[in-house]
This record gives C-alpha cells, structure tokens and sequence, in this order.
C-alpha cells in the first residue's frame, strides 16, 4: 500500500512538473540592424507575443549613428537608443542597442561570438532575424551572423563564458520583398490587426526615422505634417498601406490559416519563414510559437 502511494505521489508531482514546464512561457529573440528594424518587422507580433505572456528582446545589432541628414556621432546614437527603449515600453519588450557603428557592420568572428552570446544569455526558444537577401549591407550581414549562431549557439566550446543552449532554438525570417537568390515564401501570417494601434504607437516614438530621415531619404519630407497629432494620423496611414499590402500578399495562407472568412478579413500583418538552420517545428510547435 505504502508503496502504491509512493507510486501515485511520483507520478502526479511528475505530471504538475510536466504541466509547469508546458505552461512555461517561450523566450524570443529578434535581431535588426539598426533601431527600428526590429520594429518594423515584427512589432505587432512582439506586441501580441507580449499580451500572451511571452518574454520578447529586441537588439539592433549597430548603434544607428549616421541615419540622419542633419546629425550623427553620438548624439545620434544616444537620441535613437532613446527612441526604441520608448517604442519597447509600448510593446511590452526589452530591448538592447549593441556599440556597432551604422554601416560598418561586417561578419566577423567576433560579432559571430556576440551574436551567439545574446542568444544564450536570453535563453532563446525562437530567434527572429532578416533574411540575408537586401539592399543594405547591414541587413544583409545581421542576416548571416544570426544564421552563422545557428548552430554555434548549441556548441559548449564556443564562448565558453555563457553556457550553451541545451536545445536549439527555432530560426524565423521576417518579411522582405528581394527576389534573388530566392523568394521569401511563409510559413505563418500574422494579423496585427488587434495590436496596429500599439505599433503605430511604438513607431510613432521612432521619430527620427520616420518623420525626419526616411522621408528626407525617400523625397517625401515635406509632405509630413508639422502637427503631432496630424503627423501621427499620417504616418498610421503609411503604415496600414505597408501592412497591408503584407496581408494581400499572403492573403491565401491568412485564408488557409484563419478560414475563408477571417483570412479574408485581415486588414494588416506580419509573415515569418521557418530558416532551414535550427530547429524545424512540427505543426503543433509553430502553433505554440504563434498561439492565435
């Protein structure tokens, strides 16, 4: 009899434990190659990952010290730093600014080797990052070094001083429109469509990109209205058209996914592809990974 209940005690404290551990919330990582990629790519997703308990960082991985037209140098780095901790609160995420100076980031062995330290010290279940396909030598090097800590993030003997991951994690792309070498292609949609306002708020905090540099950039500045208010309405505009054309884009997955009617209901979104590197989930884990 005595030992029945010793039987029965293992296996129920065997079970809470098992169900402790599935109600653990997953840890995620995303890279971005200056303060406002992380945001731009994967802010409405991070925001729901947020609402749902997870634990999200984000790192722009160079310090953004020379995209402006009329300042640079530190003064620069410190304002943008500024700016994503302000959009972060918003969200619902940590975030981290690494001293790489804008546009001289190179892959390297020892950006490799920080990269992979990140990863380990956020002890990441999924890691997020661009494709190394773009027009911007930054995205593209961001791009290889999150591939290249794919497997070195599991390796005891690289970067001894954090410990390895004991599984690793699973690798997403985020959304581009490059079409060489290869098409990005999805694996799963997401709608922001409950969480836009949010990201219109956390991008609207970003205000040295997309009321002075990008439009000054891209030819636009004068169309930005002076009004904070009036400005904040035009850029929610800019950014429904962006993410919206997201959700057409992938409009058939969002259908497979949601059903005729909800698929075809979303008005904006994010996409994500599974990289080849890591992890490979199973249905069920991009479901865990993507609960809605």
């Amino acid at each position: 009899m005595i030992r029945k209940l010793l039987s029965l005690t293992f296996v129920l404290l065997a079970c809470s434990s098992g169900a402790t551990m599935a109600a653990e919330p997953l840890r995620i990582i995303v890279f971005g190659a200056h303060p406002d990629d992380c945001e731009l790519d994967a802010g409405g997703t991070a925001a729901l990952w947020a609402k749902h308990g997870y634990k999200v960082k984000f790192v722009s991985v160079t310090n953004g010290d020379i995209g402006h037209h009329e300042m640079a140098g530190a003064i620069l780095a410190r304002r943008r730093k500024a700016e994503v901790e302000a959009a972060a609160k918003i969200l619902g995420v940590e975030t981290e600014v690494l001293d790489i100076h804008d546009g001289e980031l190179l892959p390297t062995l020892e950006n490799r080797r920080t990269i992979t330290r990140k990863i380990r010290e956020w002890n990441a279940d999924v890691v997020v990052g661009p494709r190394p396909n773009d027009y911007h030598p930054d995205h593209r090097y961001t791009g290889i070094l999150v591939q290249d800590a794919a497997f070195m993030v599991i390796v005891p003997s690289f970067c001894p001083d954090v410990p390895a991951l004991k599984k690793n994690p699973v690798f997403l792309y985020t959304e581009d429109s490059f079409r060489k070498p290869n098409l990005f292609v999805p694996d799963v949609v997401i709608s922001i469509d409950p969480v836009f306002d949010t990201k219109v708020n956390a991008i609207d905090a970003i205000e040295s990109q997309f009321y002075e540099w990008n439009p000054w950039l891209s030819g636009y500045l004068g169309e930005v209205p002076k009004d904070k208010d009036a400005r904040k309405t035009w850029l929610k505009g800019r950014l429904a058209q962006r993410y919206g054309e997201s959700a057409n884009r992938f409009r058939a997955k969002l259908v497979e996914q949601l059903g005729d009617e909800a698929g075809k209901a979303v008005k904006t979104a994010e996409a994500f592809e599974v990289c080849e590197y890591g992890s490979q989930p199973s249905k069920a884990e991009l479901k865990r990974i993507f609960p809605w």
